[in-house]
């Protein structure tokens, strides 16, 4: 059952400029702190007195605890409101980066960093806040720019890391997003105004227990396979508990009057093709994040790697950041001319190329930040159009849902992309520890072949033209009223304001 806020003072529509600027810095800062942290691991484990096996949590807890709460947060926005959650969620994540921040012990950080996985909400609550407060014909270009900056703040964190960790320390990782996130808090509880489409009912527990108990015996699973063995009895019985417990979400959702997770819209053919996309691109994406700073940090006397510091692989990959942007924004008006779904396919085609460049042609600098720029230029029209189709297909009281579970199926695919590739690289090392060059070959080659799927995927994700959006329109056969306000919005190509 949908409710609307009742006009008046308190519900009266803020100029959508100001909403978007602070969705952009929560955004933002969610985003650089998926990857601040990947170049400076060793820093850490130095810093506070740990080991590697140890100090991988920062990661995972990170992923783990962004997995379970970005759909549950997603859900609970679409019901009381999105603008008051996406306050909770910013708050959330202020407080873990103070807390990872003034961190002196390996646990408090990983503490800390489950804590900022919270904040994974804001994905789906910004999603759904442009849903409803901005002029039809801007939705697309806004939807584009926030799904890009989600992407480009993830390849910003590993530019930025060294000159921060140079410059200041380790500490200022987490200084500078609290202060971003604190700020936005505070400018989101002024500045957006309440959402005027809610779900009324309340929280499925036991779908929200069930969903993450699954999700973290799969990821924990996948995440310490490398180190506990793939055939290990714990590794054998967390994959085998996680398809169990999977089952039973499935059923209780199902059955549900009121689901966390209407697993009959998910089964939409443009949803799960398009949360199929995001899986196989998730893979790339977060894999890239976790080894290339690596593999460009690796001493030349390995035979391979250029011997790079933390600042100089952030410059190296810079390219891919830029890209990003600046095709994330393209990608609202190729997709007005083309569709979101040849975006979503082009994107997928251009990431196969630089996969290949980094198995077959990584001796010279010039190649990796060839490739990492042509990694952007595919990332950023992806990730833009995906996040399109899932704003566009689902009805608007469910786009903080639908939007939360693409983006965690893209966390899903990350983690799971990034310990195959981990086992492929550490499958053989040389004597002095460091993995050797063949093992890093095959992973990029393995990515490649996972990109070719992506776009294999694309191709299943129903069409739609301007024609057959005006006969449903006439028809009215749009699942909800908010779909054909928007579909006509887009055909007519008029603005409110």
């Amino acid at each position: 059952m949908l409710t609307e806020s009742p006009p008046g003072p308190s519900t009266r529509r803020r100029p959508y400029r100001a909403t978007y600027a602070v969705l952009a810095v929560g955004t933002s800062a969610y985003s650089l702190l998926q990857s601040l942290v990947s170049p400076v691991l060793p820093l850490l484990e130095t810093e506070l007195h740990t080991d590697q096996a140890t100090v991988t949590w920062v990661l995972t807890a990170y992923l783990l605890s962004a997995s379970v709460f970005t759909p549950i947060i997603g859900r609970v926005g679409d019901m009381i409101g999105k603008g008051r959650m996406l306050v909770v969620a910013l708050g959330v994540l202020a407080v873990g980066s103070v807390l990872a921040a003034l961190a002196s012990s390996i646990g408090v950080m990983i503490v800390a960093r489950a804590i900022q996985g919270v904040g994974g909400g804001v994905i789906p609550l910004a999603f759904g806040i442009i849903r409803d407060e901005f002029p039809r014909p801007k939705v697309p270009a806004a939807v584009g720019t926030v799904a890009a900056l989600l992407a480009v703040g993830g390849g910003a964190g590993l530019v930025l890391a060294g000159p921060i960790v140079n410059t200041l320390d380790y500490h200022w990782l987490f200084w500078i997003p609290a202060i971003m996130v604190g700020a936005a808090a505070v400018a989101t509880h002024f500045v957006v105004p309440p959402s005027p489409v809610r779900t009324a009912g309340r929280v499925n527990w036991l779908a929200a227990i069930l969903l993450s108990s699954w999700l973290v015996a799969l990821l924990l699973a996948i995440s310490e396979a490398p180190r506990w063995g793939w055939t290990s009895v714990t590794v054998i019985g967390l994959i085998v508990a996680s398809v169990v417990l999977a089952a039973a979400w499935i059923r209780v959702e199902l059955r549900a009057r009121e689901p966390l997770i209407d697993m009959r819209m998910m089964r939409a053919p443009a949803v799960w093709s398009t949360n199929l996309v995001a899986f196989l691109f998730g893979a790339g994406l977060y894999t890239v994040f976790a080894f290339l700073p690596e593999f460009i940090q690796t001493p030349r006397s390995a035979g391979y790697g250029f011997g790079a510091s933390v600042t100089e692989s952030g410059f190296i990959v810079l390219p891919m950041a830029v890209a990003m942007f600046v095709f994330g924004q393209l990608a609202a008006p190729l997709s007005s001319r083309f569709g979101s779904r040849s975006v979503l396919i082009a994107g997928s085609a251009v990431s196969v190329l630089p996969f290949l460049m980094l198995a077959l042609a990584h001796d010279r600098i010039w190649e990796v930040s060839v490739a990492t720029g042509l990694l952007g230029v595919g990332f950023g029209l992806a990730f833009s159009a995906m996040s399109n189709i899932i704003v566009d297909v689902v009805p608007s009281h469910q786009t903080g849902v639908a939007s939360g579970m693409n983006a965690n199926i893209r966390t899903i695919g990350g983690s799971i992309g990034a310990a195959v590739v981990a086992s492929v690289v550490t499958a053989q090392l040389q004597a002095s520890g460091l993995p050797t060059e063949s093992g890093y070959v095959t992973s990029y080659l393995v990515l490649a072949a996972v990109l070719v799927l992506a776009a294999l995927a694309g191709l299943l994700i129903p069409t739609t033209t301007p024609e057959r959006d005006a006969h449903q329109i006439e028809q009215g056969s749009l699942r909800h009223p908010a779909m054909a306000i928007v579909a006509a919005g887009t055909l007519v190509g008029d603005d409110p304001e």
